[in-house]
């Protein structure tokens, strides 16, 4: 017995120091601490809340550092950092809550530290900040947090159901404790309404996994090749991604200064200063726009050392000694080389034109240079999916072969097409349901993460833009997928087993305080022993 007390108190101790720093046995209570505790609770939701919206829009981290190289010139993983701190910050506010909650359980005065204090501060305000830096520069993602509840609800409501269960005991506990009918009724009304939300939200998820018709699998577009696994738009990326079984390259074409198409993403000034050694080889030109380098020129720059030193996407490691040495050494490839690949491997390509909108004709277009250069290539038209729209009825008529694709419903039906490619967000599950049954093709891009693959899947998309082919290749089935009837059998049993545990635990604090009652009531009665 005496052990266990020591163990108790020493536990106590413990808690206090970490929550309060107070390792003495001190009941005084600071003044407000119980806002200091509202405070904690609302800073935890918020931490655990942006993690989650960093968790989602991961899939996308690469716009993040692409946006910052525009602006520093220099790539950093910043997406990894703010996933970092995030995480840390997620971590400590739910620990403290814990500490907190248990103070609670243990009646010991929730006297948080100044230093807690002013960390919480700090974890709001940067949460505040990255809220803030979503909403101005990253807004569109908020449409893939809210398309991500179509995959992650079922799961959600189960954690909160759990989240729920183990919270009712302090909510029953302070309830026996509460003085006045009306806090009593006031506590629980509150925990009825939050609890019957919680318990009933299945009725309003609607998510295209919980079916009984899975569509087939979307095929995969190699976005860039396979830029996981080896340099973007070099040919060791495009025969990465062949290794996929991919059913067509996505590419990036330009325009060299004499006028042959080559593949790069970055245009503009500085085009080569991400992905090249242009700095080291043509000296003062390293800001220089596609038309200042010959086809000559841009192939003899190294355009694969840069992926092994800054690893974009943290998968190096994954390469064996060869591979590294071999994306070390790559080039820049023209469109003719893909083209020889494809054709040999009977795979389609898509492409972007970036710089179109500067063309002053359709015979000095890129659109009209690149068709010819395909035209030679020998390669079937039909295995070119036109995405251009600025010269698309003059491409037509010189290559009537080609299949043409719209970025969106409007211009295709306009068009009478049937191929759409779309950022994934662009679309919901019903639209595309509804265009498939119209038989028309839906390619949705940049799907990286195995859950988003999942609800696509589901969802009935014909094919995904990826970065990461290896990965998805490998997905026999989505990573979940309920019929309707198994869901509500799961469902009806987390909800009953949790009311069956709160009962429990109401009955367990109702006999606990009667006991309690009844033990004081007696100890008052017992007469006083003469000295």
């Amino acid at each position: 017995m005496w052990k266990k007390t020591t163990m108790f108190s020493i536990g106590r101790t413990c808690l206090r120091g970490i929550y309060s720093c107070q390792w003495n046995n001190q009941n005084k209570r600071q003044n407000r601490a119980c806002c200091w505790f509202s405070f904690l609770s609302f800073v935890s939701i918020l931490a655990l809340s942006w993690m989650y919206v960093c968790f989602i829009a991961f899939n996308d981290h690469n716009d993040v550092n692409w946006l910052a190289f525009k602006t520093l010139k220099k790539w950093v993983s910043w997406y990894m950092i703010v996933m970092v701190v995030s995480a840390v910050l997620a971590t400590y506010c739910l620990l403290l809550l814990v500490f907190g909650l248990l103070h609670l359980a243990i009646r010991e005065p929730l006297n948080l530290h100044w230093l807690h204090k002013v960390f919480l501060i700090l974890g709001l305000l940067s949460v505040t900040l990255g809220t803030a830096g979503f909403c101005i520069k990253w807004e569109e993602e908020w449409k893939t947090v809210y398309l991500s509840f179509q995959a992650t609800a079922p799961f959600l409501q189960l954690g909160a159901v759990v989240a729920l269960t183990l919270i009712s005991w302090l909510v029953f506990q302070s309830y026996h404790r509460a003085k006045t009918a009306a806090c009593k009724v006031f506590i629980m009304m509150t925990f009825l309404v939050v609890s019957a939300a919680v318990f009933l939200c299945p009725l309003a998820i609607c998510s295209p996994c919980i079916t009984s018709n899975l569509p087939p699998k979307p095929a995969l577009v190699g976005h860039r090749g396979a830029p996981m696994m080896a340099p973007e738009n070099t040919m060791m990326s495009f025969r990465k991604s062949i290794e996929c079984d991919v059913v067509a390259f996505e590419t990036d074409v330009q325009l060299s200064e004499d006028m042959k198409p080559f593949l790069m993403h970055d245009n503009g000034s500085s085009f080569l200063l991400r992905t090249t050694d242009v700095k080291d080889k043509f000296l003062g030109r390293d800001g220089g726009m596609n038309t200042n380098f010959t086809l000559q020129e841009l192939q003899t720059l190294n355009a694969g050392e840069w992926f092994v030193r800054t690893d974009p996407f943290q998968s190096v490691s994954s390469l064996s000694k060869q591979e590294k040495m071999e994306a070390s050494n790559q080039k820049v490839p023209s469109l003719s080389e893909l083209l020889v690949m494809a054709k040999k491997h009977n795979v389609s390509l898509i492409f972007d034109l970036k710089n179109e909108k500067n063309s002053t004709g359709f015979q000095k277009s890129d659109s009209y240079y690149t068709t010819e250069t395909i035209k030679k290539s020998g390669i079937s038209q039909d295995k070119i999916w036109w995405l251009s729209p600025e010269y698309r009825h003059d491409v037509r008529n010189i290559a009537p072969g080609f299949k043409q694709v719209y970025h969106n419903e409007q211009d295709m039906n306009a068009d009478g097409g049937g191929f759409l490619n779309m950022k994934y967000s662009s679309l919901n599950a019903r639209e595309i349901s509804e265009l498939r049954k119209k038989n028309v093709s839906v390619n949705l891009w940049v799907v990286n993460e195995r859950w988003l693959f999942s609800l696509l899947w589901c969802s009935g998309a014909s094919s995904v833009t990826t970065n990461a082919c290896h990965i998805l290749k490998n997905m026999y089935k989505p990573d979940w997928h309920l019929e309707p009837n198994i869901y509500m059998v799961i469902w009806i049993s987390a909800d009953v087993i949790s009311l069956l545990l709160m009962f429990g635990m109401y009955l367990w604090q109702r006999r606990r305080k009667n006991h309690v009652f009844r033990q004081n009531k007696s100890e008052r009665r017992l007469p006083l022993l003469p000295r």
